[in-house]
């Protein structure tokens, strides 16, 4: 009876994860407003009655997209223990973005959307980039210390961090050709280690 039950949780698990993958396609196809329910649930095979087993709201399944999508590539740079992600592998995490466009484009397009005051994603879009420039902060700071060559703390430098990534990914995906998103990142990276005198070179 008990491998019955560790089966049924195991499927109603992969279901669940196969709902998510979908609604991710359906999201990027047609944007969160023009992704419905039961779009959703054709494309898994499902009635919309038994999509609603596994989510049921629609705002319940959008949570669940956006927090896949973070564990996939874990973009906050989540900390393991007293580990830190350099800087490095940040700009390794730009390249493999570049090479998923469409899960880029759902997310850019969900956190475009986020931004009016009723959007189901503002609130996890709010904390996620609490925990976002904090985790870059930390990451700052175990690359260059209390201050970066340039005199900026850690704090302060963090969000401009976030936003060089977040804004190379819409300026990519309008032109990946003349963008690209990779080099710039680095390029990016490379001048907050420069201090006054290589910038003003």
């Amino acid at each position: 009876m008990e491998r019955a039950t560790e089966r049924g949780t195991r499927r109603g698990e992969e279901r669940r994860a196969e709902i998510v993958r979908r609604a991710l396609e359906v999201i990027a196809e047609r944007g969160y407003r023009g992704a419905t329910l039961g779009a959703v649930a054709e494309r898994v095979g499902l009635t919309q009655q038994g999509l609603l087993h596994y989510f049921p709201t629609k705002d319940s399944l959008l949570i669940a997209v956006l927090e896949e999508r973070d564990q996939w590539d874990t973009g906050s740079a989540r900390h393991d223990g007293e580990h830190i992600w350099p800087l490095d592998l940040l700009a390794s995490l730009v390249e493999y973005n570049a090479m998923r466009p469409g899960v880029v484009q759902t997310f850019s397009a969900l956190l475009g959307e986020s931004v009016t005051g009723d959007h189901p994603a503002r609130g996890f879009f709010t904390q996620r980039y609490d925990r976002v420039r904090a985790d870059m902060a930390a990451i700052l700071r175990g690359e260059f210390g209390d201050r970066l060559p340039g005199g900026l703390t850690p704090e302060a430098a963090a969000p401009l961090l976030v936003a060089v990534m977040d804004g190379l990914q819409f300026q990519w995906l309008h032109d990946r050709d003349a963008v690209d998103m990779p080099a710039l990142f680095r390029a990016f990276v490379s001048l907050l280690g420069q201090g006054d005198e290589a910038a003003g070179a």
